[in-house]
């Protein structure tokens, strides 16, 4: 069975940084593609970020990008979230999520997922 431990998040003023990192057990991801999610309060999970298992072919989405690099070290098998010039808007709490493979698809399908980590960014 595959866990996924997050940690890193925390308080943080606007224009700050995080780096979010995610721990996989249970099995190597190496192959797999990971993503990172978040929800805030009162709003649906959104898409963060994505990485193949290469780490050559990384997305973003449109509200990070430029601020967020996602990379991940396949033999320690954890995967990170490099996050700055943080706005409040940030605000949520953070999930990593793996496929069950080499999938295409970085937004959905994602077969296991994390507990997450809180994120606050204070304006």
């Amino acid at each position: 069975q595959v866990q996924l431990v997050e940690s890193g998040g925390g308080l943080v003023q606007a224009g700050g940084s995080l780096r979010l990192s995610c721990a996989a057990s249970g099995r190597t991801l190496s192959r797999n593609t990971m993503g990172w999610f978040r929800q805030a309060p009162g709003k649906e999970r959104e898409f963060v970020a994505a990485i193949r298992w290469s780490g050559g072919s990384t997305y973003y989405a449109d509200s990070v990008k430029g601020r967020a690099t996602i990379s991940r070290d396949n033999a320690e098998n954890t995967v990170y979230l490099q996050m700055n010039s943080l706005k409040p808007e940030d605000t949520a709490v953070y999930y990593c999520a793996a496929h069950r493979d080499y999938s295409s698809n970085v937004m959905n399908g994602y077969s296991y997922w994390g507990q997450g980590t809180q994120v606050t960014v204070s304006s």
